[in-house]
This record gives C-alpha cells, sequence and structure tokens, in this order.
C-alpha cells in the first residue's frame, strides 16, 4: 500500500485552520485561486513553482432543507458538498491538479489512467489546458456516460475503448504504465488522494470550522474515502481539529464489493487486514464472473484499488457501509435535482444512503450530516432522461428495468401538448 507520509515538524502548518481563510479573500499567492493549493501546506510535496492548477476547488457547500427533510433529519442539519462546480465538472479536479503536478516534478511525458468516465476527462482536461502531458485514456467498451467520453474526445486525449469493463481497463493501464515507464494517473496513486483531502478542508470552512457529525460518501475505487480519513487523521495528530466525524460509504447493490467484505468481517485491524478472505472473495468473483452493474457508471467497479486504505479511512473514522440499489440512487439523484443542483447518478447514492442510515437509527435526526455530491448532471443525461421520461427511449427503459427501476418515484415527465394556445394555457393552469 504506497502512502504519502509527511514530518510535520518540518512543515509550517498554521497554528488554526482559519488562517486558511484569510487567503480566499486576500488571493495574493496565485495559488490561493485553487481551493486545493490554497491549503498547500497540508499537502507539502510539491514546491509552489512546480505546482499545475486550472483554478480546481472552487466548490461550495450548500444547506439543502428539502433533502433533509428526504433524509429524515432536522432541518438546517444536511449539507450537499457539490463538487460538480470543478473545471471537467467532478471532484476528480482535487486529485489530478496534484497527480499532474507530480508528474511534473518527475519529468514526465506522457500519462495515462483507466476510466469510467470522470478521471479520463480531468486528466484530459489538465493535460490540454497546459500543454505539458500527452495523454492516454482507457476506458471499457460500452461502459461510459457519452457525457464523460465527449470531455475526453473533445481534449485531445488517445482513447482507448478496451473490451470488457474498468476492471479490465485499470489492469491494462497499470500493466502499459509499468512497461512503457506512462505515469499512472488513477488513484492508486497516492497523489491523487493529496489532493482530494481538500474537499473535507472546504467542508470545514463551509462550516465555519466545525466538524459534522456524517460525511456520506459514494464509494467506487474508494479513494475519495481514502483521502477523507486521511485528511482527518492529519487534522487531528496536528491538533486543528478536536475530534472526527464518522464515516459511511456507500456502495451501489451492483458493485458492492467493500459492502460484502465488510459483512464478512473485513476491517482494517491496526494495519492487519484479514488479506485471505479478500483474496478469497476475489477469487470467487472471478470464478463466478460477476461483474460490476449499476447505472451509477461512476462507482461501477468491482475491484477497488483503494480497498485497504479506505478499511483504514472506516477505522479511523467510526465508519460503516452501505448498499443502496439503482431506484434508490436515481431517487436520491432526482430529490438533489428539484432542489437545483443536478448531478450525476453516483451522487445520488449519498443522499439514499443518508436516508437509509437515517432509516435503520444509525444517523440521528438531529446529527450535522454533509453529502458528497462527486459529479454534475450533465455528466450523464441519458440518466436523467430516462428516470423522468423512461417512455421516451426503450433501450433505456429496459435498462432502467433491469436495474430494478420499474417506476421513477419522484419523476417530472415532460407533458406533450397540441400546437394551440388555449391548450398550452390549460396545461399551464394545472400546476399546482
Amino acid at each position: 500500500m504506497l502512502d504519502i507520509c509527511y514530518d510535520w515538524n518540518k512543515v509550517p502548518v498554521p497554528s488554526s485552520l482559519r488562517e486558511f481563510e484569510a487567503r480566499w479573500g486576500t488571493r495574493r499567492n496565485p495559488l490561493d485561486f485553487s481551493g486545493v493549493w490554497r491549503f498547500r501546506e497540508l499537502l507539502p510535496f510539491a514546491p509552489e513553482d512546480q505546482v499545475v492548477t486550472i483554478g480546481e476547488g472552487q466548490t461550495i457547500l450548500q444547506q439543502a432543507n428539502d433533502v433533509a427533510k428526504y433524509v429524515g433529519v432536522d432541518s438546517g442539519n444536511l449539507y450537499l458538498q457539490y463538487e460538480g462546480l470543478n473545471p471537467s465538472g467532478s471532484f476528480k479536479d482535487n486529485g489530478m491538479t496534484a497527480a499532474t503536478t507530480h508528474a511534473r516534478m518527475v519529468g514526465a511525458k506522457v500519462a495515462a489512467c483507466a476510466s469510467t468516465g470522470n478521471t479520463s476527462a480531468s486528466l484530459a482536461i489538465y493535460a490540454s489546458t497546459t500543454g505539458l502531458l500527452r495523454v492516454v485514456v482507457f476506458v471499457g467498451s460500452g461502459k461510459i456516460a457519452y457525457g464523460k467520453l465527449s470531455q475526453a474526445l473533445d481534449y485531445g486525449a488517445l482513447t482507448l475503448q478496451i473490451e470488457g469493463d474498468f476492471d479490465d481497463a485499470l489492469k491494462q493501464v497499470v500493466d502499459v504504465c509499468r512497461e512503457a515507464n506512462i505515469y499512472l494517473c488513477n488513484s492508486v496513486n497516492p497523489f491523487r488522494l493529496e489532493g482530494q483531502k481538500s474537499i473535507m478542508y472546504r467542508v470545514l470552512e463551509g462550516l465555519n470550522w466545525e466538524v459534522p457529525d456524517w460525511i456520506v460518501v459514494p464509494g467506487g475505487n474508494l479513494g475519495n474515502s481514502s483521502a477523507f480519513g486521511k485528511a482527518f487523521i492529519e487534522l487531528k495528530e496536528l491538533g486543528l481539529i478536536d475530534r472526527i466525524p464518522r464515516l459511511a460509504v456507500i456502495n451501489a447493490a451492483g458493485a458492492n464489493t467493500l459492502y460484502q467484505l465488510y459483512e464478512q468481517g473485513v476491517r482494517w485491524n491496526g494495519g492487519s487486514p484479514d488479506r485471505d478472505k479478500i483474496d478469497t472473495f476475489y477469487r470467487e468473483m472471478d470464478e463466478q464472473n460477476r461483474r460490476a452493474n449499476t447505472l451509477a457508471s461512476a462507482i461501477e467497479i468491482n475491484r477497488p484499488v483503494n480497498l485497504l486504505k479506505c478499511l483504514r479511512a472506516l477505522e479511523a473514522c467510526d465508519g460503516v457501509v452501505r448498499e443502496v440499489n439503482d431506484a434508490e440512487v436515481l431517487d436520491g439523484k432526482a430529490i438533489v435535482g428539484a432542489g437545483g443542483f443536478g448531478c450525476e447518478p453516483a451522487s445520488g447514492a449519498s443522499v439514499a444512503g443518508a436516508r437509509l442510515l437515517r432509516q435503520q437509527g444509525v444517523i440521528a435526526p438531529s446529527d450535522r450530516v454533509v453529502c458528497i455530491l462527486t459529479g454534475h448532471q450533465l455528466k450523464d443525461p441519458s440518466a436523467t432522461v430516462g428516470y423522468h421520461s423512461p417512455e421516451s427511449d426503450a433501450a433505456l427503459r429496459e435498462k432502467l428495468a433491469k436495474a430494478g427501476v420499474h417506476d421513477s418515484a419522484h419523476k417530472n415527465s415532460p407533458v406533450a401538448v397540441p400546437n394551440d394556445f388555449k391548450r398550452i394555457m390549460d396545461a399551464i393552469n394545472r400546476i399546482d
């Protein structure tokens, strides 16, 4: 398990997190325009003149009372950390700025990644904007939302569609990078996770530097959950926070490796996880040819590369793991959208998971909960259209049915009306 560790005695870390807040207002240093690098003392691996940034991390924490009502917590206690406002439209930019910075530090000329869509879009935009790298992205054939694929194509990346899914593409890209000395930008790269820690710094900033009770995050390759845990472990060690929030990682039921292993009792166990049980699980998964299958394409992953780091985060954060089905994911997404924050399907898992934990009595009504929205709604518009208007696309309707989505509980279907003024007015007057 490759990790980044610092000798904090040699790093001039501010004595209070509030000292970082002033940078957002003054921006005396160009790096302060980045919501990642204005916290640079907390990821101190790069000289300032080597940093690669395109203004990432200017994202917001938004109180969402309609979502609070849906989840079942008190009004004012549910927050959405909306990472869809990043340059490529997802949280990946927080990590990619750090990875491409390290690539620059080591003189890399070519970078590669496997992707369900967001990683490839992020790597491609950093390469095209800065001109520092040539990029190769590996995607599973037929396993990527077109909104995400279009970004990698538009930004000039060489895009290889591999027969199979993300797990197949990741295996190939790791082998290719090792053989051809290409810089790997998947979250197995620990510098990616250093940048993703900053999401939690901004959450704390949005809460006036108070620690929430819960962080709820979708679980795919488990990079975010791993980074969040590392962030809080370090902040506590540095004396910058006095407690660590609880962490909930939410798998899609069709891609639930972490959930299944957690149910089997696999834990970090102080650095001694049951690797035999993990190996047995993967061997049986291969023998039975079990493949990830969920409409939440960003977390459609059966072999999460950050499994062990996530287990560490769960132990440090007194965490829990849950699974939600695709109907619950899309319902959660619809509730978020109705409140004005359109998100990709995977983000709906955090809201669905928070609701499930509230129903189970794990989350209390008075708990302050932060749900992470990982990507913008336009990443996968077909899922949105299919949910609200399934009759518009027979193929998509069949896909939804196979995923168990037979009726959209919160759909907002378009209304067909004749080209007639009176009929149009009749339709408008029927609005509640």
